[in-house]
């Protein structure tokens, strides 16, 4: 076997090894998605692994709440309902499609973040890129990452079995604003700015549909 055909079929390894991460991030085309298996929650302070003891707390709850509140209870509620449920992993999955909503709109590209998007959300964006475009104005921008994500509020409504949760997301990317003759009127394509937004992301717990969706922003 020549080095040529075993450098081909590396690459071809590594690729299909980053597409199977990427749906493990990022879910259907439905929305994002969590893993469907429980992984224990791994205590870095004492650097090995624990699973959660009866009658004990949930560290993969409180490691994200306080312990009694009512996000905590909201939560737990949630797990009774689909046990596989993994605040760890949501969280996961909600850094990676802030990502790329983020600059779905930023890019104009909605088709590509519209089932990600409940059907208020993705309205108010068209009107946004609508509006921008009928102004004669592009944005170039660059995602540098995210640098704290945080669980705001969790809410589960029983008789419905409806989840919510808010996440207060802090990222950093540049972007700049060209005008039609392609000048930038703001903005930097060098210097990067600090970004927050608060995002809540619903989804019926149990349900078939394991995706959650964006279902309200407020930056």
């Amino acid at each position: 076997m020549n080095s040529s055909l075993i450098q081909l079929l590396v690459l071809a390894g590594i690729a299909v090894f980053l597409i199977l991460r990427l749906k493990n991030v990022l879910g259907t085309r439905d929305g994002f998605e969590a893993p469907p298996s429980q992984k224990p929650v791994t205590d870095r302070r004492a650097g090995r692994d624990f699973e959660v003891i009866e009658g004990g707390p949930d560290l993969d709850i409180t490691d994200h709440v306080d312990d009694g509140s009512d996000e905590a209870k909201a939560l737990a509620e949630m797990k009774r309902v689909e046990p596989s449920f993994s605040v760890t992993e949501f969280l996961g999955g909600a850094r990676g499609a802030y990502e790329m909503i983020v600059m779905g709109y930023e890019n104009g590209e909605l088709d590509q973040i519209q089932p990600f998007l409940a059907e208020d959300i993705y309205d108010s964006f068209v009107d946004g890129v609508a509006a921008r475009e009928d102004a004669g104005l592009t944005i170039e921008a660059n995602f540098i990452g995210v640098r704290e994500i945080k669980l705001m509020d969790a809410t589960f409504d029983r008789d419905t079995n409806e989840a919510e949760l808010t996440i207060r997301f802090t990222s950093e990317m540049t972007s700049a604003v060209r005008n039609a003759e392609g000048e930038i009127i703001e903005g930097s394509t060098t210097e990067i700015k600090r970004q927050k937004d608060t995002w809540s992301f619903a989804r019926t717990m149990g349900a078939d549909d394991p995706n959650w969706l964006l279902v309200s922003t407020d930056a």
